[in-house]
């Protein structure tokens, strides 16, 4: 009687083993291996053209296979940035251009291009203006890296504008550099009308579109907030300034370009009422 009561737990623990295996057993059904599916380089009559692997999306490239050196992608050529453009240049790619920059570019570079943006004119550090004689003779592949890679305080754009994107806009600077300039054989028949003319038929001042001044509130990220010769900056800074910013008007902005004559850089007057103009300060809200 008492060894046959010694061998109740042991017969209890072999019969909750077994129990416990069984619904494991239970619980391992074969619905993965057993459900439908296509194998590897069958047929199926599922499409009408029999095959169960189905054609690359078009224009499609496998990873590892795209030529990320190219032109196309970099905007260099042997090392150096180029100045073609690798897509077809039509009315089509301009537009493009013209919604991704008004998008993605106007905020801080505004619409005209001068870099007096409305980001700009709350503080933040100036953009570049593309109507300088520096970026007016830039290479298309510098704007491009520049999009593509960042530059200065500006951050890379790689994440919000395709390759094409890019170049879309890239073109469509161009494009707006040459407006500036543009003579009546450029337009072909089209009509010709400066901007200072556009900007005072709208009550603004002429030199609407010039290059905007720093507002005293900017600030620079730097060191000391001093500038530092990126562009934007009119490279005065004073290492004894315990972080003012150097070339203060006497509104309290500070103007981006030197009057240094050493520089030979030229002093654009600070966006203002023109003369001649009724608009007021109060209705000058930037480019737009």
């Amino acid at each position: 009687m008492q060894s046959s009561l010694k061998t109740i737990p042991g017969r209890m623990f072999v019969a909750g083993v077994a129990a416990f295996g069984l619904a494991a057993l239970t619980g391992c059904r074969q619905d993965m291996q057993d459900q439908p599916k296509f194998y590897p380089q069958r047929g199926t009559s599922l499409y009408v053209d029999g095959r169960s692997v189905r054609p690359q999306v078009a224009n499609s490239v496998a990873r590892g296979q795209s030529d990320v050196s190219s032109y196309l992608m970099t905007g260099f050529s042997a090392g150096r940035e180029g100045d073609g453009m690798p897509l077809p240049v039509d009315a089509a790619l301009l537009e493009r251009g013209q919604e991704r920059y008004n998008i993605y570019c106007s905020a801080c570079h505004s619409r005209v291009g001068n870099g007096g943006g409305i980001v700009v004119q709350r503080g933040y550090r100036p953009a570049g203006n593309f109507h300088t004689d520096r970026l007016r003779n830039a290479p298309l592949g510098h704007f491009y890296n520049v999009i593509a890679n960042g530059y200065g305080a500006m951050p890379d754009y790689s994440a919000q504008l395709t390759v094409e994107d890019r170049w879309a806009v890239v073109a469509y600077i161009r494009a707006l550099q040459l407006s500036q300039n543009a003579t009546a054989a450029d337009a072909g028949s089209a009509h010709i009308e400066k901007i200072g003319d556009v900007a005072e038929h709208e009550g603004l001042p002429r030199n609407f579109s010039a290059e905007w001044t720093l507002p005293a509130t900017a600030v620079y990220g730097t060191p000391g907030n001093q500038e530092n010769g990126i562009p934007g900056d009119d490279g005065t800074s004073n290492g004894a300034n315990n972080g003012s910013r150097s070339g203060k008007t006497a509104a309290g902005s500070t103007s981006q370009n030197s009057n240094d004559p050493v520089k030979g850089a030229q002093t654009i007057s600070p966006i203002g009422p023109n003369p001649e103009s009724s608009a007021s300060p109060a209705t000058l809200n930037g480019p737009r």
